[in-house]
């Protein structure tokens, strides 16, 4: 229980700064908050992984990490939108 805490963290971090490298433009949000977002997309794709079957294959899980990379997107294009443009 605990590694996997602490590899949703590691992921976590690794897709929240994956995810602000591939939305186009300027997201007016902190580090901090991308990866906690990173982290709670993380953890939920695992979820979501597991629900459909693909979270243990033999290897990288390629597909789970994805599901998690796909989230963390939603996840920091929907914090900055809540967060609105200071500018």
């Amino acid at each position: 229980m605990i590694g996997a805490v602490v590899g949703a963290i590691i992921i976590g971090i690794i897709i929240g700064a994956l995810a602000r490298l591939i939305l186009p433009g300027r997201q007016n949000i902190s580090i901090g908050l991308t990866i906690i977002v990173g982290i709670v997309a993380a953890l939920i794709g695992s979820l979501i992984a597991d629900v459909l079957g693909v979270a243990n294959t033999r290897g990288i899980d390629w597909t789970e990490h994805l599901i998690q990379l796909l989230l963390a997107i939603v996840g920091v294009y929907a914090v900055t939108r809540l967060r609105g443009r200071k500018e």
